[in-house]
């Protein structure tokens, strides 16, 4: 039972570390239409690009994402997002360590966290 409780904490933790990521440099900086946002998003080849739809997808994402019942649906939605973020990264020739492959690491902690806080998923996918 306390291993359960642990693993839950593990996932929680990973799951909110990367909801307030999500939501604090990713989020809000699109929906509030801040200039860093928009900065950004020209260095990487989108010139005009659709701010607050992003922002919007990313928003219900990780809430989808953070509410349990629909956390593994959640999940499989971020990777897609992130996915997005992989190949405008490899688009816009960035690094590879620290800018293109973020989103495989964001990805990590999008399904780590519900690894931990899930036990069918462990059952399905168990670490051996």
């Amino acid at each position: 039972m306390q291993q359960t409780k642990t693993l839950k904490t593990i996932g929680w933790a990973l799951s909110g570390t990367l909801g307030a990521f999500m939501i604090g440099a990713s989020v809000l900086p699109k929906l509030t239409g801040m200039s860093v946002a928009q900065d950004t998003m020209v260095a990487l080849g989108w010139d005009n690009s659709p701010l607050m739809l992003i922002g919007l997808i990313e928003l219900i994402c990780t809430l989808i994402y953070l509410y349990p019942p629909t956390m593994i649906l959640g999940a499989v939605l971020l990777t897609a997002v992130f996915g997005g973020a992989i190949a405008t990264q490899m688009q816009a020739g960035s690094p590879l360590f620290s800018h293109t492959l973020f989103g495989v690491y964001m990805g990590l902690f999008a399904w780590g966290g519900v690894w931990f806080r899930c036990p069918r998923l462990r059952a399905i996918l168990p670490l051996r």
